[in-house]
């Protein structure tokens, strides 16, 4: 056996291991969410690849239970924080409390300090509030007063939105957009499902208890793994032509030139190979096939595609656009 041969031998016998909890995982999970694969595996595709989540469906589809069994099923800090127009940053990182027996200020931490936060209906917040949330995601530390705090490690934010045409509802920032790693769509379930659903759920008892199976630990381990999954040096380029394809269609001849006001960033083309490594080692292999990209390409890119008004008028969709980009970029 040659060296190279040796060395993927000993990957396969790695990710096999690492995966194993996230499998016993969704096992946990799916004893109380039904159907909704995508979902649960984007939620884990995050935890891999150290990346936020944004979850967009209306009320009812069990966006909140499903981050919520996620969160059980793990053995970690978890705080769920609703957004409300009247929230303030302090509610979310902290303040400065005056104690006056000592004469001095103390820092009081909010519940952003957790492992796993779940920001539900995030897009229900006010601008401030946003702004609190985006340097916690992207620096992974917040301020208060004048102090600076590191945040713990792992740190995931999972966040749910309803659509922006319902009532009380308000666009996110692009910036804060792009830092989410993954966009989530949940639709609703089948009538099959909807039947598991109404078997499973329809009584006064609750849900079944998720057992913790894992460990922050082995989080952190399986993304050092996930690191070492191979990817073919084609595949990187298709990652990279299917993004840079969004901002010149005329690179292999996309038809969106009118559709898309403006393409997606490099953070685009990063979070792709990452969520591409993370579907393969969730599959059990230590190597990224082409159908890999293709399956995570749609989580990645469609929340950072920016539509014009001739695609809003025509009713295309952000899916849409990379179905198009899809089929149009040769596959390795």
């Amino acid at each position: 056996m040659s060296t190279s041969q040796r060395d993927i031998t000993e990957l396969e016998r790695q990710v096999e291991a690492a995966s194993k909890p996230f499998r016993t995982l969704v096992e946990q999970m799916q004893r109380v969410i039904v159907g909704q694969d995508d979902l649960i595996e984007g939620l884990l595709s995050g935890l891999l690849m150290n990346g936020h989540v944004l979850i967009e469906g209306v009320p009812g589809l069990a966006k909140t239970t499903a981050v919520s069994c996620l969160a059980a099923g793990i053995r970690t800090d978890f705080r769920r924080i609703q957004f409300t127009p009247d929230l303030l940053p302090a509610d979310l990182v902290g303040t400065m409390i005056y104690r006056p027996n000592t004469g001095e200020f103390t820092v009081k931490r909010g519940p952003i300090f957790a492992n796993i936060i779940l920001a539900d209906e995030i897009n229900r917040a006010p601008a401030k509030v946003q702004s609190a949330l985006l340097e916690a995601m992207q620096e992974r530390q917040v301020t208060i007063g004048e102090e600076t705090f590191k945040l713990p490690d792992p740190f995931l934010v999972l966040a749910t939105q309803n659509p922006i045409e319902q009532e009380g509802t308000y666009p996110l920032p692009e910036a804060q957009v792009d830092r989410f790693a993954l966009k989530v769509t949940v639709d609703y379930p089948t009538p099959k499902q909807e039947r598991q659903i109404l078997d499973r759920m329809a009584r006064t008892s609750g849900a079944a208890e998720i057992s913790a199976v894992m460990r922050p630990e082995d989080i952190v381990h399986a993304r050092s793994v996930v690191d070492q999954v191979h990817m073919d040096d084609r595949i990187k380029d298709y990652c990279v032509e299917l993004v840079v394809s969004t901002r010149d269609p005329g690179m292999h001849k996309v038809p969106i030139k009118d559709l898309v006001q403006y393409g997606c960033s490099p953070r685009a083309t990063i979070a792709l190979a990452l969520a591409s490594k993370a579907k393969a080692f969730l599959a059990g292999r230590g190597y990224v096939v082409p159908q890999d990209v293709k399956d995570m390409a749609r989580l990645v890119l469609r929340h950072r595609i920016g539509l014009s008004y001739e695609a809003e008028a025509l009713e295309k969709r952000p899916d849409d656009i990379v179905q198009v980009l899809l089929d149009h970029v040769p596959v390795p």
